[in-house]
């Protein structure tokens, strides 16, 4: 009997060992940035400058929007939903880390039990009632013979590691949000500037034109044709002026606060005193500079452990068990050495028809790594492209900003010249209007231009990942080379 349960136990073994897995087919590949061609724009643009500082928008010399950086990464609710994720994701891994250890229960039991003649011993002739009492302790161990515990806890702490980048990267965002909302504030301002000074124009044209009335030498047509623009003007302003309102609502909400905070917001200060310059690392320093991408890095390399937890399903589970305590059928020999009871031994649990569910279990970890892996190349090259992006566009606003200077210059020459013509009764009002509005066109594109230059700015910080920098003691080989 014990040779046909040894070679029963054998052949179980033989029998999970030699089982086949379903095939994956060909795993997804992660993309080495080191590969990909950062293009002109970047090759032209690289410079051997550092990367990013934490605090970047201290940048524009603007006390306000420091204050309003750091309120917004203290009290946004956002934040607070990601570090609780990462939280979840320590609660879990704790979970996964207790498969690891050894198993400790407690057990006791008063039950009132009728017990058959069959089941009790011969020496009861009869059917009887019987307090059946037991106090056990009881210890289990899963040797783990196939890494499933393991691995599991491995994918649980890198789920950890994403998700406190990703806090990371929730920062980033938050801050470049609020940096962006604040430049928009500040064009706004420059907008009102621009409006009320042609509104102030129109209100000099209008006096011009009623003294020529006066005099003789204008036409009621030009009075009332200078009248005609003002409420346009002033309709302008009161549209810049609720911009700018909504704008401070939602700088206040970014920080957590509401809106009558934002309305303690004054003007914007913003100066950028230097150009942005690009490290010379780039693309391959990105990886490990960019919050998200370290980010997705480590789902995959969850992904791939989730993958060997799935084939650890396929084999047995071998587990070693023992319990000792208390075991009597009477309250009165409870406590004594005749209620003593033990045991120990192995446990074997082996699947044997479970109807495909390990092997689509196995299936969806596969297509989860290939998810996991081309978000990561995705991510990748996105990271790249909106540096290039930034970089193309912070060029060609400075070339802009010099055409535009040029064209603001001839404009107001121009309206000068109208104006003192009218004034002399040289030139008509449609002369004095148009010169008016070419002015108007070129100041508000300057103040537009210098707004997309900041927001670009800010743009690239974020592209180039902020400040941020993997910590030495998360970057490992095996994390560089996932290959399932």
């Amino acid at each position: 009997m014990r040779l046909r349960r040894a070679i029963t136990l054998v052949l179980s073994f033989a029998l999970a060992a030699c089982a086949e897995l379903p095939g994956g087919g060909t795993r997804a590949q992660r993309l080495d940035a080191q590969s990909l061609d950062g293009g002109s724009a970047l090759r032209a643009a690289s410079a051997d400058a550092a990367w990013p500082d934490t605090t970047w928008w201290q940048a524009y010399g603007d006390a306000q929007l420091d204050q309003l950086v750091r309120q917004a990464l203290a009290g946004n609710p956002s934040l607070r939903v990601a570090q609780a994720r990462v939280d979840q994701a320590q609660g879990l891994a704790a979970i996964a880390r207790s498969g690891t250890l050894p198993q400790v229960d407690g057990e006791a039991g008063l039950t009132r039990t009728y017990f058959t003649h069959e089941e009790l011993t011969p020496s009861f002739t009869q059917a009887n009632t019987f307090w059946n009492n037991e106090v056990l302790l009881k210890a289990s161990y899963d040797l783990d013979l196939w890494g499933k515990n393991r691995n599991s806890l491995d994918a649980a702490l890198d789920s950890v590691h994403a998700g406190e980048v990703e806090v990371r990267a929730a920062q980033l965002s938050l801050a470049t949000a609020v940096v962006q909302g604040y430049v928009q504030l500040s064009a706004q301002y420059a907008l009102r500037d621009v409006a009320q000074a042609n509104l102030e124009r129109q209100q000099k044209v209008l006096d011009i034109a009623r003294r020529r009335y006066k005099a003789g030498l204008g036409t009621q047509l030009e009075v009332n044709q200078a009248t005609t623009v003002l409420p346009e003007s002033q309709a302008q302003i009161e549209g810049i002026d609720e911009t700018i309102a909504l704008q401070r609502n939602q700088l206040a909400a970014l920080a957590g606060k509401g809106p009558g905070d934002g309305e303690k917001i004054v003007r914007p200060t913003l100066t950028l005193a230097h150009a942005a310059q690009i490290p010379a690392a780039l693309p391959a320093g990105l990886v490990g500079h960019r919050p998200d991408v370290v980010a997705q890095r480590w789902r995959v390399e969850a992904a791939a452990k989730d993958i060997e937890v799935a084939k650890a399903r396929f084999y047995p589970d071998v587990n070693l068990v023992a319990f000792g305590g208390l075991d009597t059928l009477s309250f009165s020999q409870m406590f004594t050495n005749s209620a003593l009871t033990g045991g120990f031994g192995p446990a074997i649990s082996l699947p044997i028809f479970e109807g495909g569910k390990l092997r689509g279990n196995l299936r969806a970890q596969n297509a989860g790594y290939d998810i996991a892996v081309e978000s990561y190349n995705s991510v990748v090259i996105g990271a790249l492209r909106e540096v290039a992006d930034q970089v193309i566009s912070l060029r060609s606003l400075a070339r802009q900003l010099e055409r535009t200077d040029a064209a603001l210059a001839s404009a107001q020459t121009a309206d000068n010249q109208a104006e003192q013509g009218f004034r002399a009764g040289l030139t008509d009002y449609l002369s004095v209007l148009n010169t008016q509005a070419e002015l108007l066109v070129q100041q508000r594109n300057r103040a537009q231009i210098v707004a997309r230059q900041l927001q670009a700015y800010a743009a690239l910080m974020k592209a180039l990942g902020g400040g941020f920098e993997e910590p030495a003691q998360t970057r490992t080989a095996k994390g560089e080379q996932v290959q399932p």
